[in-house]
């Protein structure tokens, strides 16, 4: 189903916690930390393994908490570092609508329509047992793509604007992956920041 909310949604969805905020930013909050964060952050591509394949990550990355603890996926181990105050002020208005506190923030920069991320679960066992995720996207929207990992009927796509917050948490990364797809539209440059707990 492709569905575009005006509102604030809770997904009612099977074995999953899922909601989404399209309005989390405003534009002119969404417009400063998309360009200040583009130029701040110090972006790296790194190269991850895929079914014992090794590829050049189609996306640039970077890591930041309030901790040393690193984090690992696919074969890749990032060391974080200080959270900036703009990600500091992000951190904290998640923190009002999710009472937890965040400690890191992998960032996502998709340059283009080519740059992408395939189908995966946040489920690394340093996030804990039930992880919450909170996905802010800054730029060009893009669609955002969910399957249930054992009944193949049950799938959603969002598209993330502009400003929007993604808040998953609950049983969500045990039953369902998600992906953000390639596109051949002539599309923008996408800042997603991905806050979640280290255990």
């Amino acid at each position: 189903m492709d569905t575009l909310f005006p509102k604030d949604v809770h997904f009612e969805l099977p074995d999953a916690e899922i909601s989404y905020y399209p309005n989390f930013l405003n534009k002119q909050k969404a417009n400063h930390y998309f360009d200040s964060l583009k130029t701040a952050i110090p972006w790296q591509q790194d190269d991850i393994a895929v079914f014992g394949k090794t590829y050049t990550q189609p996306r640039l990355t970077a890591l930041f908490a309030n901790n040393t603890l690193p984090y690992s996926y696919s074969n890749i181990t990032m060391h974080p570092q200080v959270f900036s105050s703009e990600l500091l002020l992000i951190k904290s208005a998640i923190e009002t609508i999710e009472p937890i506190v965040f400690t890191t923030c992998l960032a996502n920069l998709y340059r283009d329509g080519k740059d992408s991320n395939g189908w995966h679960a946040d489920d690394e066992k340093e996030l804990g047992q039930n992880p919450v995720i909170a996905s802010v996207t800054l730029g060009q929207e893009r669609w955002f793509h969910l399957k249930h990992k054992e009944d193949r009927s049950l799938k959603q796509k969002i598209l993330l604007g502009h400003g929007s917050l993604l808040l998953m948490k609950g049983p969500t990364q045990h039953f369902w992956k998600h992906q953000i797809p390639k596109t051949t539209r002539a599309i923008g440059e996408r800042i997603n920041l991905t806050f979640r707990v280290i255990k």
